[in-house]
């Protein structure tokens, strides 16, 4: 459980930009009855031309289909062949902007390029270009394949750009799933607080109790050392991601389905009755935990096999996700508020580096975080003034790390055909400020304190949430929700504290004052029952 931790810390994520470009939707209709239509993500330039805000104003073309050529030279399509059409070429040792002018002397009302590598800005310079008045569009060359298989060969196309939404509906669910697990980790991690004080407290039951221990305990020297792994496994991936990435997905099935039967373990021994035994290897074992083994491997596979099926595997991941989560936060114990301090620290500045520092330090001046997150490319393309080297295919698998909660993006716009049509959330940014509301139940269990430390750190992750959400749709980009979170959890948890004049116990823990205590007085009764059995003789 160490080693897994200790790797899953390296892959805390964040909520990921979007891509830096204008996107747009190709909407195509064939030609059947009724007409089949679908829509497609392109990029544009919209310092070049503009393009229709709906489909109210948009004007269709037919699509010619000349893929087989580059377009760098008039000589390369016979004459007449673009007349009033939208055209389709492919990417070559041209720019952009003389393919526009060749295809618009020829008659065409649009130009399409077909790229095979992923999407990147229209970023060619206009100046000497300003007689080029036709839209210019980057599409993916496997979507123009899409087209043929799925509309046939006469397609109808044209371009819009509708508005992006002020705020997307997902986000509830995110934050709604986000509190969710928090709290109830948090819940949870109290509840077995409290059967390990009843445990200590009946010296019968301590060392059963002991044995049956699964709890890792962070101390500040192996919070630095955990966060030490995680800036060496996070430059590994960033590097080897295209194999690294394999490892991880193998890890999470394996952790996930682990934690799932914790959970589900866990709910089902409350249960009363269905307890039959069958005895293997001198022990004994309940009948349905071994069925419910058998659930939780058959989910994780399942979710290993279709994981790239968009319309569902998502449900599954974000299932595993926050049983994974839910167990982390359960299992690993901060003892003192010293060690949450020190961890949410770090990890705070080990996210603020890796997305806003690492962009001025690589060659692509792309950030470290993002990249890995995002599923970095083997061979990216190269942008040498207006000509773009390309690659003929990715080199790198489209393969993302299984490390975020994942829910459809409700509103529909272009960013969701282009970009991830997902609204993301890191575990990290469930995981690491858990760690904290954990650490206030526990502590609301071993003073007594009615809740006070729980409920409010959990209210303070909630506003945090709500935080980032609010500066996710003012600046219109992924923010690391660490940034907001850490702050709002450790200032509320500090003035609780300072309020209730607790804050050197809390700053210390009472967890190893009460071990001590219990420790010396079970001593006591073993040293007292020692003297007096000869006397009793």
């Amino acid at each position: 459980m160490r080693a897994a931790a200790l790797l899953w810390a390296a892959l805390w994520g964040l909520l990921l930009p979007p891509v830096t470009a204008d996107e747009g939707i190709l909407h195509a209709s064939g030609s059947g009855v009724p007409p089949v239509t679908k829509d497609y993500c392109i990029i544009y330039n919209s310092n070049w031309i503009s393009i229709p805000k709906s489909l109210d104003n948009a004007t269709f073309s037919t699509l010619e289909n000349l893929t087989s050529t580059v377009l760098c030279n008039s000589s390369e399509v016979p004459s007449g062949l673009m007349k009033d059409k939208a055209v389709v070429v492919m990417r070559g040792n041209c720019t952009f902007l003389e393919k526009a002018r060749i295809a618009q002397s020829s008659g065409a009302k649009m130009l399409l390029i077909a790229s095979k590598p992923r999407l990147s800005p229209l970023s060619d310079n206009k100046t000497g270009f300003e007689d080029v008045t036709i839209p210019v569009a980057l599409i993916r060359y496997n979507d123009i394949v899409d087209m043929q298989l799925t509309l046939g060969n006469e397609v109808n196309v044209t371009l819009y750009s509708p508005p992006l939404p002020e705020f997307d509906y997902s986000m509830v669910v995110i934050f709604l799933i986000a509190v969710f697990t928090v709290a109830l980790g948090g819940y949870w991690s109290g509840v077995a607080e409290l059967e390990n004080l009843k445990a200590i407290a009946s010296p019968g039951e301590r060392e059963t109790r002991r044995k049956k221990e699964e709890n890792v305990t962070f101390t500040p020297v192996t919070v630095i050392l955990f966060v030490v792994i995680c800036c060496v496994m996070l430059v590994l991936l960033y590097f080897f991601y295209k194999w690294l990435v394999y490892v991880i997905i193998s890890v999470f099935c394996l952790a996930s389905a682990m934690s799932l039967y914790n959970c589900l373990a866990a709910l089902i021994g409350e249960i009363p009755f269905g307890q039959c035994r069958i005895a293997c290897c001198n022990k004994s074992i309940e009948v349905r935990l071994i069925f419910l083994a058998v659930f939780c491997i058959a989910a994780a596979v399942i979710w290993a096999v279709f994981r790239n099926e968009d319309r569902w595997a998502w449900i599954l991941q974000d299932i595993l996700g926050v049983a994974f989560c839910l167990n982390f936060i359960k299992t690993l114990k901060m003892p003192n508020f010293k060690s949450c301090v020190i961890l949410l620290g770090l990890l705070l500045l080990y996210d603020v580096f890796f997305v806003f520092i690492t962009p001025f330090i690589t060659k692509n001046g792309a950030s470290i975080m993002v990249e890995v997150a995002a599923g970095p490319f083997g061979n990216s393309e190269k942008n040498d003034g207006n000509l773009v080297e390309v690659p003929t295919e990715r080199s790198a698998p489209h393969e993302k790390l299984p490390v975020v909660i994942r829910v459809p993006r409700l509103e529909y716009s272009a960013s969701t055909l282009c970009d991830m049509p997902f609204s993301l959330l890191g575990f990290g940014d469930i995981i690491v400020p858990g760690l904290l509301v954990a650490y206030c139940r526990r502590f609301d269990v071993q003073t007594g304190s009615s809740s006070v430390y729980y409920i409010s750190c959990t209210i303070a992750y909630a506003i945090g949430m709500v935080l980032t959400f609010i500066v996710l749709a003012l600046m219109k980009m992924g923010q690391p929700a660490l940034l907001y979170l850490v702050p709002c959890t450790l200032i509320t948890s500090s003035l609780v504290a300072w309020r209730r004049r607790e804050m050197k116990k809390f700053w210390k823990g009472s967890n190893y004052q009460m071990m001590e205590h219990l420790d010396y007085t079970g001593n006591e009764e073993s040293t007292a029952s020692a003297s007096e059995q000869p006397g009793g003789q």
